[in-house]
């Protein structure tokens, strides 16, 4: 379906998003590594709850539900697949990032989780992430590395990701119930979205 031009209204209860997909078709020179004492740590075989505490805790302020909703075999099939890699980014003995890397289609991967909890956000830890998703992703045989962010997302994000070589090629709606709404996140998250019932 086309929405037409112009506004669509989004129901009650509902939540919209302009989503945009970017990709790079060829291995980037790496931005220079910020200084700090981060790590990357492989999360083999992640168990669901650990995933799940991590995952809410990087993205409840812009609205990451996906994952919590997911029903268990679900997730277990994705982030324990032999197939997929799953990091915690570390910073003073504390997990504080969340990077999730998916080559399950031959010839790409999908960076689907990226991110960095509010404690880290300008430090530089993002960039030193991405630095280290970039290099695991190109280890790969692979011809692709794509990636999605939304209007719910940090504002910088989208600018970030152009800035580590990524480029949009398609742009989405994306309407899903309000995770505020039926407590899979806490009713205070995402403050710069609001909640229309």
């Amino acid at each position: 379906m086309i929405l037409p031009d112009g506004y669509s209204d989004v129901p009650s209860g509902k939540i919209a998003a302009v989503v945009t997909h970017l990709e790079m078709t060829a291995r980037p020179p790496l931005r220079d590594d910020p200084v700090g004492a981060w790590r990357l740590r492989p999360v083999e075989q992640p168990g669901l709850d650990w995933f799940r505490a991590l995952y809410a805790r990087v993205g409840e302020d812009w609205l990451w539900f996906s994952r919590l909703r997911m029903p268990d075999a679900e997730l277990a099939a994705i982030v324990q697949s032999p197939r997929v890699e799953i990091y915690a980014l570390v910073a003073d003995g504390r997990e504080e990032g969340l990077l999730e890397l998916d080559f399950r289609e031959a010839g790409q991967c999908e960076i689907v989780f990226f991110g960095v909890t509010a404690k880290l956000i300008g430090t530089g830890a993002g960039r030193w992430l991405m630095n280290r998703a970039l290099e695991r992703a190109w280890s790969q045989e692979i011809r692709r590395v794509w990636v999605h962010t939304c209007t719910f997302d940090h504002p910088s994000a989208l600018a970030f990701y152009q800035r580590s070589g990524f480029r949009a090629f398609r742009r989405q709606i994306e309407i899903a119930d309000d995770p505020r709404l039926d407590g899979t996140v806490p009713r205070t998250a995402a403050r710069h979205v609001p909640v229309i019932e």
